[in-house]
């Protein structure tokens, strides 16, 4: 398994992780069963780097996690988040980012996830109830008590990430990009660059678009999270269709998955970036990691990136709700 580092000085981590949320929500049925096979199938694999969150089906994902990662504990890496707070079904969710929350959110996810330290912990949203800072101290103390390792944060601009790492080294900041969504070179993957900071692309293959496998609403299950995404929507998935059918043509050319080859264009952006695609089954999950054997030159990445732009991606990448509770500062 290649490795990464999290920013020049940060830990080192395999160069593609798990994000384990769709095991238990957003997708489709949570499929507790398939999800512990498939981050059991990842330890195999050498995968060493591992994202839950305490909101993930109301800590239910923790619990996950924990169960199969916890005899492998001195070899793997546990990120976990904070500070979103799911409302019960069928009412908004909330943002806390208090000091008192974030203390209590992470003795809670300690005791889900059956460690005695939280290798990342990321401010899931920024409060914006709460200045930065305030949050972040309260983390720095969780570094100080032993309960933390390093921090993180996510869905966060420049200007954010600039006066939290002022307060405590920010070790990774997490963010959705990948070919269809490439809001972060717009500014926090230089400030990430200037401060040391990795960045951890979650969604990296579109919420399942860039597979190929999603071609219709029709498909998605009852409540699935991308049934309220405009990019799925029935007028903007037929145009970003032709986007999924270029990439799997390029794919095919190159002798790999249409997934492959999205993860291979991110890995090419940069040492740093260290991508976490979602999956509940290890066939997927092996897809995956294959994409480490996928080269792309420099040209053939250019390319890629220039397919998909704000002007051919139709359909923005959260519903209005979700996309009021991501941090613009510049």
């Amino acid at each position: 398994m290649q490795t990464r580092r999290l920013g020049p000085k940060g830990p080192q981590v395999s160069a593609v992780g798990l994000g384990c949320m769709g095991i238990s929500q957003s997708y489709g049925q949570p499929d507790r069963e398939g999800g512990l096979a498939t981050i059991r199938r990842a330890l195999e694999l050498g995968v060493t780097f591992f994202d839950t969150a305490d909101a993930y089906a109301w800590g239910a994902n923790e619990e996950v996690v924990g169960e199969a990662l916890r005899p492998s504990r001195d070899r793997v890496f546990i990120a976990t988040k904070c500070g979103f707070v799911p409302g019960p079904p069928g009412e908004r969710n909330k943002i806390d980012g208090s000091p008192a929350h974030i203390r209590e959110a992470c003795e809670a996810s300690l005791r889900r996830l059956g460690v005695a330290t939280i290798d990342l912990y990321y401010l899931h949203r920024v409060d914006r109830r709460v200045p930065i800072e305030d949050s972040v101290r309260a983390m720095a103390e969780l570094v100080d008590q032993g309960k933390v390792r390093y921090l993180g944060l996510s869905e966060v601009g420049p200007l954010t990430l600039r006066r939290a790492h002022a307060v405590h080294p920010i070790t990774a900041v997490q963010s959705e990009y990948s070919l269809w969504t490439r809001d972060p070179e717009a500014g926090v993957l230089t400030a990430c660059r200037e401060l040391g900071v990795g960045f951890v692309p979650f969604s990296p293959l579109g919420r399942g678009f860039l597979t190929g496998t999603v071609r219709s609403m029709d498909g998605l299950p009852t409540g699935d999270f991308r049934r309220g995404i405009p990019r799925f929507e029935a007028a903007n998935l037929e145009r970003n269709l032709r986007l999924a059918d270029q990439l799997r043509a390029v794919a095919m050319d190159k002798g790999c998955t249409a997934a492959q080859l999205a993860l291979a264009w991110l890995l090419a952006q940069g040492e740093d970036i260290v991508p976490i695609p979602g999956t509940k089954r290890p066939a997927y999950l092996e897809e995956n990691v294959g994409a480490l054997g996928v080269s792309l030159s420099r040209t053939e990445a250019d390319r890629l990136g220039a397919m998909f732009t704000a002007e051919t991606v139709a359909g923005g990448r959260y519903s209005a709700t979700s996309a009021a509770l991501v941090d613009r500062s510049p």
